[in-house]
Parts: structure tokens; C-alpha cells; sequence
């Protein structure tokens, strides 16, 4: 090997068994992060590692974190009493962690599970109970399960904060000092971050033992692949017909919005307009966020309408477009959100819609995210649509009966229920047979899909909109609370539980 060549996953170090699952899932050459980590974390050092999203940090840390673990797993496997914890911020983010995690573990048999809140603890505690080496967890349901005496943390080996500066903003870092604490002074703890502010700097210096700091790119750059767009409206009108003409595209794309409600709202619009679409917001139960995002996932709905909770909870592959309905409220959030694409090496757009009182706050955005922008007037009604907005929808998707869409998200629900073990009588009817449930009698949301197509761009959107039939809503979530505990605390009056979608192992 020259100093010009890329080192292999095994040339720094990485078992064979661990390198050949990478290399079985496409990745055969480490990025930047990896290459630098890898010698360190796996010969047993802290480290702190800061990089952008989507740089590679999941399996840079996931690597060293399976194998410090995988010799003599079996016999040092101990019922509720994890070797190895990995906290992040979000429930979506802790998800897709266990998921690459566990692509890396199978094949060396090391045990991994999740642990986050919004379904009932009982199936946790049945994992925790029969042994696991590593619990990738939210700090909030972890915390809960110490107090409750149902996992013991003495025996960690390895700690991992992902998405640190993520979790100062959310406030977690009271509850993530009081989870270090009950670690051993002596494992090997790595931190990553794309910044060190907001209290992020002081659990590195009271946890973290000599750590060697590994910086990929500064702390909050924009990520080259991308190109960003700043598209100025006139009104509403004409800012919901750009929507529905970037909507309207082949591609997966994920458009943000500020307010719980405004994701929910855009989602049914695009829906009854017959561009399939679903949302993520912090509203939904987690029942509901899993089914959305294996629909996003799997493709049978390109657009994802979504909160924050999405900006740095949510790694999918192919995105090719990211739209702020409105500008985010600062600089990070701008970035968080735009880095759901061009990830992994690949390109990817960035749309900001701005109407006339916003341009202030667009400016100052850009200017402190270090991003140069012309911005440009647009109007998606005139005759004759902008190039640059024709480039960015590109191949137009034929519109879906949203009649369709909604048997479809009906069945859906219905096989999650099977899977789960309480599938309603009646299946696949959303009311009726499940009102008999005890203590599921929750209003039936009747929400009205009355989302008129409001785009003339290209002309291509007039099939399938203006449908204003009343669409009954997705089937309520049914409560099912984990009977049998050992414990009263931490009932969980639960949404019920599903195995989650699948999400690809791109870190």
C-alpha cells in the first residue's frame, strides 16, 4: 500500500468476519472518520470524533464497539447487565444505530437490542433480561429502567454518545451524566459531535480519560456535494403550487416544516393531490413513525413531510432533495436538515422557499451557515416554468388515487397489528371492531383529506387533484399496555409494538 491508497477496513485492523459484512453491504473503502478512528478505537482509547452528518461516524464507532466485545461473547453474557451502551437523541436515530450495529454483530455473534420510549417497556425488559452485550438506547427509557432496578450498567465496557451537541439541545445532558456516572470509571468511552458547545465540552472533560480528537471537516461546514437554492414566492398560493411541483418528482425527498401540525396538513394535501406522502412528527406514535418511514423507505411514498425531529434522527439512503417549506429557525437546524442528502459521497439539492417577510431572516441564516446563495424569484404559475425548478422535480411520478393510497396504508397497519401479536378483529377496516378493545376508545380522527392540487406547474399535476372526498384517517393506534410487569413504574400505557422497518446500513 502507497501513501496515496486508501487503507482496507482489515489493513486497520478490523476482523475479518466484521469486514466482510461491511464489504457485503457495499462498503469496502472507509471514509475519511473511519480511516482516522479505527487505529485508536479499536486498540481501546477514548476518542472524540467531529464530523458532519452524514460523514460515516456510525460505523466508526460500530466497528470497534463489536469487536473489543466479540471474544468469548457467549460466556461473558450476563442477563440485564449490558457490556457495551450506545446513547443517542432520538428514537428514529437510536433505531437506525442498532440497525447498522447489528450488521456488523451477527456475524461475530454479539447481542444487540434497543431501548427507547413511546411503546411498553415489556419486550425491553424481556431482551434485557435474557442478555444482550450492546443496548443502543434513548437516555430518557434507560434512565427509567436504572431507577426501576431493571438494568445494572457495572459491567460496560464501552460507552458511546452519539449525536452529543444533539442531545445538549434536546436537555438530556442531566440524564446523560446520571447514566456515565453508573458506568466504570475504567471503560472506553467515545463521544461524537459535530460541535462541542452547550455543556458538550464538560462531559468530555469529566468522562472522557486523555481522549485523542479526530476532526473531520470543521465542526458545522456545509457538505460540498450539495447545492443549495433559495426560491422567492410572492404569496401563499404561489408558494403551495412550488411545493406540490417539487413534490411531484420520481425521487425520495424530504420537505421540513416548523410546526407538528404543518407536517401533518402538508402530508394529507400531497396525498389528496395523489403524490403519496407521509409524515414525522412528534405527535405520532411510534407505531405510526415506523410505519411511515418503511412506506418512505420502501419507496411507496417519495416524499416525506417532517418535523425537526427528523433533521438529525433520520438516515435513508437516495434522498436527492431536501425543501424548507419556510426557513428553519437557525443556522444548525439548516444544516441538520439539508444533510439528510448528498450523504455518503453522493450529490444532492437543498430548496429553501422564502416568502417576501422572510428574506431577512434567510439572509442572516446563510450568512452565519457560511453558505453563498443568490436568491431567486420564482413563479410556478406562469406559463413557463424556471429551468432550475424543472431540473430539481425532474421525471414526474403519474399520480396516485389517493382512495388507493389509503387501502394500502389500511393493510399496512393491519399486518403491523398481526406482527405485533393484536391484530383488530375486522382487520383492515379502520373503525368498528376495534372499539370493543378495553380502554381504546380514543377519538377516531376523522381528519378530512381535502388537499386541493394547487400547481399548474408544467401542467403535468391536473390528474388526480381536486379530489375532495372525505378520506377517513389511518386507523387509530390501539393501546396495549405490557401486563405482567415486575415493576408498577413504567407501565407504558403503550401504542403497541412493531419490528420497524428495515433502513439501509449507510451510517
Amino acid at each position: 500500500m502507497t501513501d496515496t491508497q486508501t487503507p482496507t477496513f482489515i489493513e486497520l485492523g478490523v476482523p475479518e468476519p466484521i469486514a466482510h459484512a461491511l464489504e457485503k453491504n457495499g462498503k469496502s473503502s472507509p471514509f475519511p472518520i473511519q480511516r482516522d478512528t479505527l487505529p485508536d478505537t479499536l486498540a481501546g482509547r477514548d476518542v472524540l470524533g467531529r464530523g458532519r452528518t452524514g460523514s460515516g461516524k456510525t460505523i466508526a464507532f460500530g466497528i470497534p464497539l463489536v469487536a473489543n466485545l466479540m471474544e468469548n461473547v457467549q460466556q461473558k453474557r450476563r442477563p440485564n447487565r449490558p457490556r457495551a451502551i450506545v446513547l443517542a437523541p432520538t428514537r428514529e436515530l437510536v433505531t437506525q444505530i442498532a440497525e447498522t450495529v447489528k450488521m456488523l454483530a451477527d456475524p461475530v455473534h454479539v447481542k444487540v437490542t434497543t431501548i427507547f420510549g413511546g411503546i411498553p417497556q415489556r419486550r425491553q425488559e424481556a431482551a434485557l433480561e435474557a442478555g444482550v452485550d450492546v443496548v443502543v438506547a434513548a437516555p430518557g427509557r434507560l434512565d427509567d429502567l436504572m431507577k426501576q432496578g431493571l438494568v445494572d450498567l457495572s459491567g460496560v465496557e464501552i460507552t458511546v454518545l452519539d449525536e452529543a451537541d444533539h442531545m445538549a439541545d434536546m436537555g438530556f445532558l442531566p440524564v446523560v451524566t446520571r447514566i456515565l456516572n453508573k458506568t466504570p470509571k475504567q471503560g472506553q468511552r467515545l463521544l461524537f459531535s459535530a460541535t462541542l458547545d452547550n455543556g458538550v465540552d464538560n462531559i468530555v472533560k469529566k468522562y472522557l480519560h486523555d481522549p485523542i480528537l479526530h476532526s473531520v471537516d470543521s465542526a458545522e461546514s456545509p457538505v460540498p456535494q450539495l447545492t443549495h437554492h433559495v426560491f422567492e414566492v410572492a404569496g401563499k398560493t404561489q408558494k403551495d403550487a412550488l411545493i406540490e411541483a417539487l413534490a411531484s418528482g420520481t425521487a425520495r425527498r424530504i420537505f421540513f416544516t416548523r410546526m407538528k401540525h404543518q407536517a401533518k396538513k402538508l402530508a394529507k394535501q400531497l396525498t389528496a393531490a395523489g403524490i403519496p406522502a407521509v409524515e414525522l412528527q412528534g405527535n405520532l406514535s411510534q407505531n405510526a413513525r415506523d410505519r411511515n418511514l418503511a412506506e418512505f423507505v420502501s419507496g411507496e411514498a417519495k416524499v416525506l413531510v417532517a418535523t425537526d425531529v427528523a433533521a438529525r434522527g433520520v438516515h435513508v439512503d437516495g434522498v436527492d432533495l431536501v425543501v424548507h417549506v419556510d426557513p428553519p429557525v437557525e443556522h444548525k437546524a439548516y444544516l441538520h436538515r439539508s444533510g439528510r442528502t448528498a450523504r455518503a459521497g453522493n450529490e444532492g439539492d437543498v430548496v429553501t422557499l422564502v416568502l417576501p417577510e422572510q428574506r431577512g431572516e434567510m439572509r442572516q441564516i446563510m450568512r452565519a451557515a457560511k453558505i453563498r446563495v443568490t436568491p431567486k424569484p420564482v413563479d410556478p404559475m406562469a406559463k413557463s416554468v424556471d429551468p432550475e425548478v424543472l431540473a430539481l422535480i425532474g421525471e414526474v411520478a403519474p399520480r396516485v388515487d389517493p382512495r388507493v393510497t389509503e387501502q394500502k396504508r389500511a393493510a399496512a397497519q393491519a399486518a403491523q397489528q398481526r406482527a405485533a401479536g393484536h391484530a383488530p378483529a375486522g382487520e383492515g377496516k379502520s373503525q368498528g371492531a376495534n372499539a370493543k378493545r378495553k380502554r381504546s376508545r380514543g377519538g377516531r380522527g376523522r381528519g378530512q383529506g381535502s388537499g386541493q392540487g394547487s400547481g399548474t406547474a408544467q401542467g403535468q399535476a391536473a390528474q388526480g387533484q381536486n379530489r375532495q372526498g372525505s378520506q377517513q384517517s389511518r386507523s387509530q393506534e390501539q393501546s396495549q399496555g405490557g401486563g405482567g410487569r415486575r415493576r408498577s413504574g413504567g407501565r407504558g400505557r403503550g401504542r403497541g409494538q412493531g419490528g420497524g422497518p428495515v433502513y439501509s446500513t449507510s451510517s
